[in-house]
């Protein structure tokens, strides 16, 4: 059985107020080629579709003449889409029935009524147990291990079995996310890699974009990583994943495609920070003929001058990059300016570190109660967006 593997498209993401349609469409379109020419059994959409829960309908149709295409190019392969964290699973559920007529396995929420149908068989190849992305409060107990015991009653040719999942895995490699900790990456709370059980070949997984193993002994549970960068501090290849199988039991074989961004986001510099001066001059001396986003990493004594971002961009005028913003940091802080923040060190700060500074502010104790009201409070946030 052979397998592409891909997720956290977030079609519809804007960098600092620039579209990105036409590198969106440019990877979509090579996509479409890896699949001509991989000719894939299945091919895996581990969630986050979209960037945000409502995207626009230019977005939408993106991404179905991007699915329809992906069939024409295999017309045999099964494809399986499963909800993320950032998608509306409603609107995944809408065309569930049409899409079929292409192949097309779309999941948004998890059936508890009938859990069967998220095992779809793969012609005479294998299974593939589609769960979509589910807040860690409303998991099922043991769903995983429910599914794969249901799949092998079913599973009498010993085929392959292929479980999804959109999460965070404890100990997963998540460089380059906002908001990250162990315990907590993009709002979703980390799981042990036991609670997926061990009756599956491969766990295809989707959430963290930076393409890894999660170490089981068995080399096959994988997330796929984005492949486009959402953030400057993606510094790392972005790619699909093929993945082979013989049959249950058997150890995959997995390789990666890379995926050409013909817009990068660069750093200047490449590495550490520079004063602003020194940052200047690199923008200026960049290649006109380069197209790429532009971050500057600048350390300033006190504060940026009040005219700094539009220096940033006087310096790209006539040239296809494109300035976003000014990663400031201060070499020293002292008690007086502590609490005084740039937008851009505003941007930067996570949300539970902002809660923390009004708590010290308004001298109350942030302990292990308010943390985990904050958390629910956050989550229910994201759980009502999601649901749209």
């Amino acid at each position: 059985m052979k397998i592409l593997h891909t997720s956290d498209w977030h079609l519809g993401h804007s960098l600092y107020n620039y579209d990105r349609q036409h590198e969106q469409q440019q990877m979509l379109n090579q996509i479409v080629e890896i699949v001509k020419q991989e000719q894939p059994d299945a091919f895996l959409l581990c969630g986050d579709i979209y960037h945000t829960s409502q995207p626009s309908s230019v977005v939408q149709t993106m991404f179905t003449e991007a699915l329809v295409n992906i069939h024409n190019a295999c017309p045999p392969m099964t494809i399986v889409v499963t909800a993320g964290n950032h998608d509306s699973a409603a609107k995944h559920d809408i065309f569930r029935t049409p899409w079929r007529a292409l192949g097309v396995y779309t999941f948004g929420n998890l059936n508890r009524d009938d859990v069967g149908e998220h095992i779809v068989k793969v012609g005479n190849k294998g299974y593939v147990i589609a769960v979509p992305y589910i807040n860690e409060r409303n998991l099922p107990q043991d769903i995983f291990v429910q599914l794969s015991a249901l799949t092998a009653s079913l599973n009498t040719e010993q085929l392959p079995v292929l479980l999804t999942a959109h999460t965070t895995v404890s100990g997963c490699d998540f460089t380059g996310h906002d908001q990250a900790t162990p315990l907590t990456v993009g709002g979703i709370d980390s799981i042990g890699i036991e609670q997926f059980g061990n009756d599956y070949d491969y766990l295809a997984l989707g959430h963290i974009h930076h393409a890894q193993f999660i170490h089981t002994g068995k080399h096959n549970v994988r997330y796929s990583g984005s492949p486009l960068p959402v953030s400057f501090d993606e510094s790392f290849a972005h790619s699909v994943s093929i993945v082979e199988i013989a049959g249950h039991g058997d150890t995959p074989a997995v390789r990666t495609i890379d995926i050409d961004n013909p817009h990068p986001l660069v750093t200047l510099p490449t590495t550490g920070f520079a004063t602003f001066e020194e940052a200047k001059t690199l923008l200026a001396d960049f290649p006109a003929d380069i197209p790429a986003y532009i971050r500057l990493n600048v350390e300033v004594e006190h504060n940026l001058p009040a005219d700094a971002n539009a220096q940033a961009f006087v310096l790209t005028e006539g040239k296809q990059c494109r300035f976003c913003y000014i990663n400031a940091r201060r070499k020293t802080q002292n008690a007086d300016t502590a609490h005084s923040l740039s937008i851009q060190e505003f941007q930067a700060e996570k949300p539970i570190d902002i809660a923390r500074r009004y708590a010290n502010d308004i001298h109350t104790e942030f302990d292990d109660e308010l943390l985990s009201m904050f958390r629910q409070a956050q989550s229910l946030v994201e759980e009502d967006l999601r649901n749209l």
